[in-house]
């Protein structure tokens, strides 16, 4: 798979971390930065990743920050990406198997290094259900 990741200066240790997780399993790695502690602005790095997914040219999409809903409501302004904020394991395969995500996003200063690569595995292995859950996912964008 070819998964798109990026992070703002909150994420950036635990970016580099899933990053060598991914390319240890095997996938390809789109690595949209930032890649230090100096302060930037995190809608750049979201934006990216999202146009990434959007145009096809990743299949998923990782986003991290502090809290994780900049990098979601950012990455939610494009077409056709669905942008889960998630913060156990559970949440992201909820956000696969009944919404749809290609998108998730990690909430850096609130879980632990561990949890998030648990979550990015769960999110990546976990199929969408389709049925009843299809016809809601085609309701989320305008």
């Amino acid at each position: 798979m070819i998964i798109a990741i990026g992070c703002d200066h909150a994420g950036y240790t635990y970016k580099d971390s899933i990053k060598q997780m991914l390319i240890k399993a095997g996938h390809q790695v789109l690595d949209h930065g930032t890649n230090g502690p100096d302060s930037v602005d995190y809608p750049d790095f979201a934006h990216a990743v999202a146009r990434s997914v959007e145009t096809q040219q990743a299949e998923w999409g990782i986003v991290i920050c502090g809290s994780g809903n900049g990098v979601a409501m950012s990455a939610n302004k494009h077409a056709g990406i669905r942008a889960a904020l998630a913060w156990t394991e559970e949440i992201a395969r909820l956000g696969r198997a009944h919404n749809n995500a290609n998108v998730l996003a990690v909430p850096a200063r609130f879980i632990s290094l561990r949890r998030a690569r648990a979550m990015v595995r769960t999110f990546l292995s976990t199929p969408f259900e389709g049925g009843r859950h299809a016809r809601r996912a085609d309701k989320i964008a305008c």
